[in-house]
């Protein structure tokens, strides 16, 4: 869900997850650089970053590098998506391992972010997703869209339960999602406050047993709720 901008005295508060130190240096300085943004902890590890989450450890943002030397990050995702449903995450990836990044899409990922990406893109992107963004590639979106239409018998039992009962103004929104519109254009759109789109957003959510943009979409198409839209 989009959130209003920090405050003066409040910035989103990012954690940064990567092992190599030049690039995790490169993340962490464009992160103090942005005055929206917040370094709230950085790691070299992935049982770090688990240990500071466990510990009650809140962010806003997870920038996340996903091979890492004591295991894979996936992990993490899927503990954050759990925990911290306010929490965005975004994968550090490299070109051409659409694959990778769309697993972390399923997993709860709101995108990726290249990391040859120049400073003032990263805080860009990171502002923006606190916004309703998500940036994944076209071939990214092309390839979840084919997996969304795989047969219906291929879907697991829970998703053949039949439908999860969403209102028709839920049913408008996860519609305007899955179009890629933001929360705020929502509203707009919809002539609602954001507040209300939240609350639809959130119901969506918990009816279709996702934490995510992405999941939303992903498990909506393949239960058939997008139609031929």
């Amino acid at each position: 869900m989009p959130n209003p901008p920090p405050s003066p005295t409040s910035r989103w508060r990012v954690v940064l997850l990567e092992d190599d130190a030049d690039i995790r240096r490169f993340f962490a300085d464009c992160v103090r650089a942005h005055p929206d943004l917040a370094l709230a902890g950085e790691f070299g590890l992935l049982a770090d970053a688990q240990a500071w989450f466990r510990d009650a450890g809140q962010a806003d943002i997870l920038l996340t590098d996903l091979a890492l030397p004591d295991g894979n990050a996936l992990s993490l995702l899927r503990e954050v998506a759990r925990s911290q449903p306010g929490c965005d995450v975004l994968v550090i990836s490299v070109f051409g391992d659409e694959d990778t990044v769309l697993a972390c899409v399923e997993a709860g990922a709101v995108g990726y972010i290249q990391k040859d990406s120049t400073p003032a893109d990263v805080a860009r992107t990171l502002v923006e997703i606190k916004q309703g963004a998500s940036p994944i590639s076209p071939m990214i979106a092309r390839k979840l869209l084919l997996r969304m239409r795989r047969p219906a018998d291929e879907a697991p039992a829970a998703e053949q339960g039949g439908s999860p009962g969403l209102t028709p103004r839920e049913a408008e929104v996860l519609d305007l999602i899955a179009r890629g519109y933001s929360y705020a254009e929502i509203a707009r759109l919809q002539g609602i406050t954001k507040h209300t789109v939240q609350g639809h957003i959130k119901n969506l959510y918990a009816k279709l047993a996702v934490h995510s943009r992405g999941e939303a979409v992903f498990e909506a198409g393949r239960m058939g709720l997008l139609g031929g839209r």
